[in-house]
């Protein structure tokens, strides 16, 4: 029997080789993180399975808020610790301020998951970067401009942005970000629903009981914090129209980008 025969050479190339690339998110999130890290924040991480102290107690999420509801959050099996998938990164943020003593500048992109009703705009599980800046002297000028350099790296230098009054438990005050629309630059377009704006993230000032909880002192350090949806972005950047198209494996869309 001829062993070359049957002899196969695994660095020989049999024409064209599909390569794989990034996924979206991936590349959206990777930019995100050179976006903020030119602006001095190191990138933070953290696990995604999670006690209720780092996702809830320790933010100042009180026991009866509507977030902790079985409707709202994945949690595990009864134990001591409570545990759940995390709602949100800013669990992170509570380990971060644990082990590290301000001035400090962090972002933490991650998955995040919730027990809701899946629709276009609505999954179980999908990706945030929060953010957060802890020093002496901070106000909301600080994170209004942070946010606004932000942004213009991201959607353009003509962007304009805009703080209304919010409520999120730890931050005081709080606030809701728009920006004009990159779309149709505030005239009004069916990406902003015809108002001229897209609300884009929340932030506020870190509320002095979370600092407080983490052996910060709140009356010497103020810090702000935001919180944005990767995927919600990547959806107004590229125009996608839902969001569970990112998960479902499709490779028309996927080979797109």
């Amino acid at each position: 029997m001829n062993a070359r025969k049957n002899f196969l050479d695994m660095t020989k190339s049999e024409g064209r080789v599909e390569k794989g690339h990034l996924h979206l998110l991936t590349q959206i999130i990777r930019e995100v993180s050179e976006i903020f890290s030119s602006l001095g924040f190191k990138i933070a991480d953290g696990p995604e399975l999670e006690t209720e102290f780092y996702n809830f107690d320790a933010l100042n999420v009180p026991p009866d808020h509507p977030a902790r509801d079985i409707q709202d959050t994945f949690w595990l099996k009864p134990d001591k610790l409570k545990k759940l998938l995390r709602t949100q990164t800013s669990d992170v943020q509570i380990r971060y301020m644990e082990k590290n003593k301000p001035p400090f500048a962090i972002i933490v992109p991650g998955k995040v998951f919730r027990n809701e009703a899946t629709d276009a705009t609505h999954d179980i599980q999908f990706h945030q970067c929060e953010g957060l800046v802890v020093g002496e002297n901070i106000n909301l000028a600080n994170l209004k401009g942070t946010l606004e350099t932000f942004l213009k790296k991201l959607f353009g230098e003509d962007v304009i942005i805009r703080l209304r009054p919010g409520y999120f438990p730890f931050v005081e005050p709080g606030v809701e970000v728009d920006m004009i629309c990159f779309k149709c630059k505030g005239k009004g377009c069916p990406a902003c629903s015809q108002s001229g704006w897209i609300e884009i993230l929340g932030a506020g000032m870190v509320h002095p009981t979370v600092l407080n909880t983490v052996k910060i002192d709140s009356r010497k350090y103020q810090g702000f914090a935001f919180g944005l949806g990767v995927d919600r972005i990547t959806m107004l950047r590229h125009e996608i129209d839902d969001i569970r198209l990112f998960y479902s494996g499709d490779l028309r869309l996927v080979n797109q980008f």
